[in-house]
């Protein structure tokens, strides 16, 4: 797993960040919506430019809740309240003056950006197969996945972190096999 963090901040022990990663990727997995198509990040977009402070879209640290949806408004935003699951909310419904947390994820296969629903109708699995799918030898052996996400940590309406990560299955992916058993 590889990251990139704007303003550090606390920083937890690796143990605890693959454990809060894993409980990240299943809730989104599980809560991801299946509405309207949305429009999908690029994996440059994940890249964060720690000479500015930004993101490739402009926003960095004190960044409003106006400017951030200008930017991210048309992508899949997943959100967290108290550090619960993260859940699809209406972008003008999100929290922004509470203490939050946003993400933006995408699964890249084979270097293409896919939403979770068309990984599972590509693959004419259900949702709750993914996981072991995407861990799966015989996958792996003919496709190369990455997941991506960039998290937002939101305080009193403005952003206090930045902090973006990828993990690459088919260097990782016996890591979440034992996580299955």
């Amino acid at each position: 797993m590889v990251s990139k963090t704007i303003d550090v901040g606390s920083i937890p022990t690796a143990p605890v960040m693959k454990k809060s990663f894993i409980i990240l990727l299943l809730s989104v997995i599980m809560l991801t919506g299946c509405g309207k198509e949305t429009l999908l990040l690029t994996e440059a977009d994940y890249e964060l430019n720690l000479e500015s402070n930004t993101t490739s879209k402009g926003i960095g640290i004190g960044a409003t809740p106006e400017a951030f949806l200008e930017a991210y408004g048309d992508y899949n935003i997943e959100t967290t309240i108290d550090d619960g699951p993260y859940q699809a909310i209406p972008n003008d419904e999100i929290p922004f003056t509470d203490s939050i947390k946003t993400i933006l994820p995408t699964f890249f296969i084979d270097g293409l950006p896919m939403t979770i629903r068309q990984i599972c109708e590509a693959n004419d699995i259900e949702r709750i197969e993914l996981l072991p799918l995407l861990s799966s030898a015989e996958y792996l052996q003919d496709h190369t996945v990455a997941y991506h996400y960039i998290i937002f940590s939101w305080e009193n309406g403005v952003i206090t972190n930045i902090h973006s990560e990828y993990m690459d299955y088919n260097e990782d992916a016996s890591y979440y096999e034992e996580l299955e058993k």
